[in-house]
């Protein structure tokens, strides 16, 4: 059986924009990509709000953006905090609703639950607070290649402390996705937790 000649074209046509699609690169993200490069999310720490002991498991259905810090920072934390907030802020409510905020304390001595509730409280509700032992927290910044230090306690035992200044973003199921940093765009981390929230299957 022969075909008419302006039908085996469409077809052809239809044929080689699937191909053309199927190969098409990916739209690239805002913040940076380093999806299996490493670990799954994995941590036992108290949360903050209730003092109860959680896993990642609490927050499974959730796309989580973990950061390391302390609630006596003076610039990078809340700076840092503020600009998520911010994001959050200018997504569809309902997209937003699916991210969780975990800031967790490498100052677990001052910050204790009552106070570190309370700071992550002023960035919004969708913010957790999370806090651990040093040695918890010596294995998990180490666990994602982060770092954090305390200075040598002065005269009235106030003390500096040092961290690494990076955003983990995972999505539900615990994989990391994306890694993000102090000068992206705050309309480009927007933009990408939508689109991890709606390719995450919500």
């Amino acid at each position: 059986m022969k075909y008419p000649a302006r039908i085996a074209a469409a077809a052809l046509l239809v044929i080689g924009a699937v191909l053309l699609n199927g190969c098409a690169e990916e739209e690239p993200w805002n913040l940076r990509d380093v999806s299996g490069l490493m670990p799954e999310l994995e941590f036992e720490l108290t949360r903050a709000e209730d003092e109860q002991t959680v896993t990642e498991a609490a927050f499974d259905d959730k796309i989580k953006v973990m950061y390391f810090g302390f609630t006596s920072c003076p610039d990078e934390c809340p700076m840092t905090l503020a600009r998520l907030s911010q994001a959050l802020g200018q997504m569809d409510e309902e997209d937003a609703d699916q991210v969780r905020v975990l800031f967790v304390s490498v100052d677990p001595e001052r910050d204790q639950p009552e106070r570190l509730a309370k700071y992550v409280d002023s960035f919004g509700e969708r913010f957790v607070g999370l806090r651990g032992g040093i040695p918890d927290l010596r294995e998990l910044t180490k666990r994602y290649r982060s770092t954090f230090g305390h200075g040598k306690p002065d005269d009235s035992g106030f003390y500096d402390v040092s961290h690494s200044n990076a955003t983990y973003i995972f999505d539900r199921d615990g994989e990391i996705q994306l890694l993000g940093r102090e000068d992206d765009d705050i309309d480009g981390i927007a933009a990408d937790l939508e689109r991890l929230v709606e390719s995450d299957g919500w």
